[in-house]
Parts: C-alpha cells; sequence; structure tokens
C-alpha cells in the first residue's frame, strides 16, 4: 500500500465520491464501487498532464474503529491511462492497478499544522490520521490522488530505453561536456560518432 497524500481543501475535486463516517458508524462497514464519467477523466487527465484517461474504478472498504471514532479506508483501484513517452513524446498506454490506505478522525483529533507533535518512527504514514471535513470523506479524491502516484514517473515507448534520472544528477553544459567520454556507457553510441557516419554516407 502506498502512503495517503493530504486532501486537499481547494476547489471542488474532478472526481468526487463522499461518504459520510457517521453512515460508515452505524453500520461498521461499507464498501463503494465507483467509476469515473468520461468528464471526470478528462479533468483528471488534465490535472496529472496525461494524454487521456480511458477507464477509472475503484473498490474502497470504509470500516468504523477505535471505538467509533475514525474511519478505516482501503481501496484498490484499476485504470487504463495514457502517458506521453519522456524520450519520442509517443503515447504510452499502460494498465495500472493499485492498493492504497488512509485512516481518517474528526477534525479536533488531528493536530494543527501549528501544533508541535512527536512522530513515532515505529508508526506507518498511514495509521497517522487525517482530518475529515465535516464528518465527510472524498473517496474519489482519494483514489486520485493515489492514481497520480501509481503513474510511471519515467513513460517511455516500447523499444525505447530509458533507465530514468539518478537524484541529484544534473545535464552537463559547456564544451568540456561534450568532449569527455571516459565515462559514457560503452553500450550507448556517441552521439557525435553516428553524425561523422552519417555525414561519411552522403
Amino acid at each position: 500500500m502506498r502512503n495517503t497524500p493530504p486532501l486537499s481543501a481547494g476547489p471542488a475535486p474532478e472526481f468526487s465520491r463522499v461518504v459520510r463516517a457517521d453512515a460508515v458508524h452505524r453500520d461498521g462497514e461499507l464498501v463503494e464501487t465507483i467509476e469515473a464519467t468520461e468528464a471526470e477523466r478528462k479533468a483528471l487527465a488534465d490535472r496529472f498532464e496525461l494524454e487521456g484517461i480511458g477507464r477509472l474504478t475503484a473498490t474502497v472498504r470504509l470500516r468504523s474503529v477505535r471505538g467509533g471514532q475514525m474511519v478505516r479506508v482501503e481501496g484498490e483501484l484499476d485504470a487504463d491511462v495514457v502517458q506521453t513517452c519522456v524520450v519520442t513524446l509517443e503515447p504510452v498506454p499502460a494498465r495500472l492497478s493499485d492498493r492504497f490506505g488512509a485512516l481518517f478522525a474528526p477534525e479536533s483529533m488531528v493536530p494543527g499544522e501549528e501544533d508541535e507533535i512527536e512522530i513515532d518512527p515505529n508508526v506507518a504514514e498511514e495509521d497517522i490520521p487525517e482530518a475529515m471535513t465535516n464528518g465527510r470523506i472524498d473517496i474519489g479524491e482519494l483514489t486520485a490522488q493515489h492514481l497520480s502516484l501509481a503513474l510511471d514517473p519515467y513513460p517511455h515507448a516500447e523499444g525505447i530505453e530509458f533507465s530514468g534520472y539518478s537524484e541529484g544528477e544534473e545535464e552537463e553544459e559547456g564544451p568540456d561536456a561534450a568532449g569527455d567520454d571516459a565515462g559514457a556507457d560503452p553500450e550507448k553510441p556517441n552521439p557525435f560518432a553516428v553524425l561523422e557516419r552519417l555525414k561519411r554516407q552522403n
């Protein structure tokens, strides 16, 4: 399961499916199956800079926990998305599946940003409660945020080799960067050598 990013309190989310906490506490457990509409998928594609989202569904289980004070959310999403190749800019279709979890509590039980709190390193992030707004949990927005986490950060078209970027890697500039081949990957052709061969062929 992936850790839950905080739910934003900005404009209404593109994919909103609200469940009231009191309904979960009353029944003890609820299971919701949600699916994004065409308009919602288009709006989410714009938000996450995707070429398109063909399908987005999720099955979400909500349980009343800790004596009916909090709600545990566990979900599983499935989506068909089209990203953009970072090398060729071609469309890259992908099928995504991801599991996620979160814990929600009334606002009065969640420390504010101005409060100093000690974080127990043995406690998983998904066990740190998030505040419910007026006793409501938006499982649609929660699903959308975990869809963004499940996306390939470096999508590449089939047949295109790409190993991603190393952390802290910076692009070298200047004449020395192009002329120093001492540390080049032997499996990757030297672009200057390729250009020279093309000139000879012409």
